[in-house]
């Protein structure tokens, strides 16, 4: 979707055609879960650029709420970060169809729960250069969803995540051989990690 298609006054955000995505598009996988929908719920997101690496992951326990609700937050989550960080072009892909046709504009927002949400995510993706969003097989989602159980399970509580070749500066201390941190990582299990030791005098 081009800026254009999300003009005001438009009763769909993708009437306009389809364009390439840019070179510099950033990917946001997004996942949300539900137990007991409504039940305890959080969201993963996983964004990767344009060659497939990973840039950076949010998790985010939500308390109770339904699945629906939990896949829009985990598509605010993503849209609200992106924003953030400056980037002007983002793809999402989601396995929910209804949460991917709703935002297209080809299903109505019926629900209460959802209304506001939807507007929220219209109001978001006007301010992008260039968005589109697609409904996949949830194998292309396992990643995000991983994280969104992790954070139910909670293993990352409300953290932000962040990976990649992105710098991050972190106190440590050293004790019985180990380097052990004084804060919270929040990485998830097996993530590999790249530090550069300073050592405080």
């Amino acid at each position: 979707m081009s800026r254009d298609a999300a003009g005001e006054g438009r009763a769909s955000l993708f009437e306009a055609p389809a364009t390439q995505a840019p070179a510099h598009v950033v990917l946001a996988t997004i996942d949300g879960a539900a137990r007991g929908n409504p039940g305890p719920a959080a969201y993963g997101v996983v964004f990767e650029d344009a060659r497939g690496n990973v840039k950076e992951q949010l998790a985010r326990r939500l308390g109770k709420a339904t699945n629906n609700v939990a896949e829009y937050r985990a598509l605010l989550a993503a849209l609200t970060h992106a924003r953030q960080r400056g980037w002007k072009a983002l793809k999402v892909r989601t396995d929910s169809e209804l949460l991917a046709r709703q935002i297209e504009g080809a299903y109505k927002v019926k629900s209460p729960d959802l209304k506001p949400l939807h507007e929220e995510a219209r109001g978001l993706i006007a301010v992008f250069d260039y968005f589109r969003i697609e409904s996949v097989p949830r194998k292309f989602t396992r990643a995000a969803d991983k994280l969104a159980n992790a954070a139910l399970d909670g293993k990352m509580g409300k953290q932000k995540l962040t990976t990649g070749k992105r710098a991050r500066t972190f106190r440590a201390v050293y004790q019985d051989g180990v380097l052990k941190p004084l804060e919270s990582l929040g990485l998830p299990d097996g993530a590999e990690v790249e530090i550069a030791l300073r050592i405080k005098g």
